[in-house]
């Protein structure tokens, strides 16, 4: 059964919508069963992995009203055999208003994913930047929180609106809401804001943070104008190594969770 992330940053340009397309490609091209859920209506992530908008039918938006749309709206083998795709269209920003009057409307998402999520491995969620009814639906669906970290000013404070977030929606809809992990980005090794920002990150994630650090990558800017993640754009760039590595390190924590629950032991999210 599929492990749902949800890859949520309330700061915008921080690297999420990239993170989300190129750890689901990278875990596709490891094997991995991934499906990629588009919840932001900008469609970014739709876009960077290869739709076209104008081709695109069903979407999340449809997911949200009706669940039982969920097998219909996904795009299957998209770029690699093992990635699927449920796309959005800015027809998503009206989802929150016809939303509003129905019962359960923050369980909606959970609702549609539930119908899919076993013939998965990894299921990625691309949150909007903002908190709002989408957000609070992808949230909810998920199992856990993946948060990339520019490696720049102010990126520490702006994750306190987030971990707020994180604790009211523990405390409402989806209590064993966790968090996975923290993917530095944006790092440039000669800055001293990045080191900086990195050791921080460190010292109050600790071991949640991920070793692979995603840097600063003019083949990783281009690759979505191209319709591309970047394991396809260049293989051989350093965003595509990063990414790649960070893929290897969620597989192993899946196999250290397996080994857990199977042993009998506890696993902290």
């Amino acid at each position: 059964m599929a492990r749902i992330i949800a890859i949520a940053n309330q700061k915008g340009g921080v690297g999420k919508t990239t993170t989300a397309v190129n750890l689901a490609a990278s875990l596709a091209a490891a094997e991995q069963r991934t499906l990629l859920v588009d919840g932001d209506p900008q469609g970014n992530a739709s876009s960077g992995i290869g739709l076209v908008r104008d081709e695109i039918g069903e979407t999340v938006y449809d997911v949200l009203l009706d669940a039982s749309r969920i097998e219909g709206a996904i795009v299957h083998g998209v770029q690699f055999k093992h990635l699927d795709v449920l796309p959005a269209t800015p027809d998503l920003a009206g989802a929150e208003i016809e939303l509003v009057s129905e019962d359960e409307r923050e369980l909606a998402m959970r609702r549609g994913l539930e119908r899919v999520r076993d013939q998965y491995d990894y299921i990625l969620i691309d949150c909007p930047p903002s908190l709002g009814l989408i957000t609070l639906n992808m949230l909810a669906a998920a199992d856990a929180l993946l948060i990339p970290l520019q490696c720049e000013y102010y990126a520490l404070e702006g994750l306190s609106q987030l971990l707020n977030t994180v604790h009211l929606v523990q405390q409402g809809v989806n209590p064993s809401l966790g968090i996975d992990g923290v993917v530095l980005t944006m790092y440039d090794a000669r800055l001293n804001l990045s080191r900086q920002v990195a050791t921080d990150a460190r010292e109050y994630f600790g071991a949640k943070v991920f070793q692979s650090v995603v840097p600063r990558n003019i083949r990783l800017a281009e690759a979505p104008s191209f319709g591309k993640p970047i394991i396809l754009y260049d293989v051989a760039s350093v965003g595509a190594q990063a990414y790649m590595g960070v893929a290897r390190e969620l597989i192993e924590m899946g196999s250290s969770r397996r080994d857990a629950s199977v042993n009998g032991t506890d696993h902290v999210a």
